[in-house]
This record gives structure tokens, C-alpha cells and sequence, in this order.
């Protein structure tokens, strides 16, 4: 239920793996909308950016195109991933991601790349970007070669922790409404 504290235009979902980001699918697979109340999808509450199937955690709607396209626009707003990749990611690696990779799908590039810790062959990374286009963090990586086995790196798990200022506080399968205040912070400077 909204409250008076409650922003009256977004909400935030903790998006689980196996689930798309659409109104309905072809393939007969969940949606994100099933995971939310009927009037989320009766009221044309609609999705911000997009996480593929296997991907998970905090997904934002709207139902105002402004705010939405306010916080899509290239540079407009920082999101950080938490995420797995099949093979050793070396300095060289993260030094080409913050400049440009060359994809079949055009030039990518992260804004930050941390090492987080090793396990075996994977390695876990937080990644910043500013740009929400198509498999981004997928492709720029999978566009690097393991220095090892001469193998593509491969995203095994991505997971987005933070959106601007929002940050993931939300159990897995759960929404919520954000805060006015909320709001307020992440839209500031953008509308």
C-alpha cells in the first residue's frame, strides 16, 4: 500500500534469476510481472532498463516516461553489478574494460572495475557503468580472452546492487514502493 511518505512513481522489485523483463513472453516464460500485483501491470507500471533472464536484483518502474527517460539517458545515473566470471581477470583486463572493448555489437566500457577476490578459475568483480545497453557487462567481458586457457571470459552470475543513489534493501522475490525521499535523491540534478 502508498503511503504519504511513499514516491507515487516508482517502486523497486529484487528481480530473482529465471525471470524476463517484460509484459508477457512469446516463450511462455515468467515475467517480472508475475511477481508483482495485478494493478502493477493493469496501471502500465513500466519497467527502467532491463536485466536478461539471468540476471538479478534491483529493477525499478514507472508509470511517468519523464522520470524514465531522465534515467535511462546515457550518463544519467550509475549503476553497480556484483559479478561472477569463468577465468582470471588481470590488471590488463580491467585497465582495457575502463577504455573500450570492441564488440560485435560496437564499443563498451565500464566506469569502475574492482577485483573483489578469486575462487579457482572465477573471478569476482564489482563493475560501474552509466550506459544500459543490451548484455553490456556480459559482452564486455565475454570480449576478453583468458590469459590462461585463451578461452572468452563468460559472466557466469550478475547481480545489480545499486541504481544512482538506491541501493538493493529488498529480499529476493519482494518490492517495494521507494520513498519520496528516495526519489527526490536519485532524481536530483536529472529532471
Amino acid at each position: 500500500m502508498n503511503t504519504k511518505t511513499d514516491s507515487k512513481n516508482l517502486l523497486a522489485l529484487n528481480k530473482p534469476k529465471g525471470y524476463v523483463v517484460t509484459k508477457s513472453d512469446e516463450l511462455g516464460r515468467k515475467t517480472v510481472y508475475d511477481l508483482l500485483p495485478d494493478w502493477v501491470f493493469d496501471d502500465q507500471w513500466m519497467p527502467i532498463w532491463r536485466l536478461d533472464l539471468e540476471s538479478r536484483w534491483l529493477l525499478l518502474f514507472t508509470r511517468n516516461g519523464k522520470i524514465g527517460n531522465a534515467l535511462t539517458k546515457p550518463g544519467s545515473c550509475i549503476k553497480i553489478y556484483e559479478i561472477l566470471v569463468r577465468g582470471y581477470v588481470t590488471q590488463e583486463h580491467i585497465e582495457t574494460a575502463l577504455k573500450w572493448v570492441e564488440t560485435p555489437q560496437g564499443l563498451l566500457k565500464a566506469l569502475v572495475v574492482e577485483k573483489i577476490g578469486n575462487m579457482w578459475a572465477k573471478t569476482k568483480l564489482r563493475v560501474q557503468i552509466d550506459e544500459g545497453k543490451n548484455r553490456h557487462i556480459r559482452r564486455l567481458f565475454g570480449a576478453l580472452s583468458d590469459p590462461k586457457f585463451g578461452t572468452p571470459l563468460k559472466v557466469l552470475s550478475l547481480s545489480r546492487v545499486s541504481i544512482g543513489s538506491l541501493k538493493l534493501d529488498i529480499e529476493s522475490w519482494k518490492w517495494r514502493y521507494i520513498s519520496a525521499d528516495e526519489e527526490n535523491l536519485l532524481l536530483k540534478d536529472l529532471i
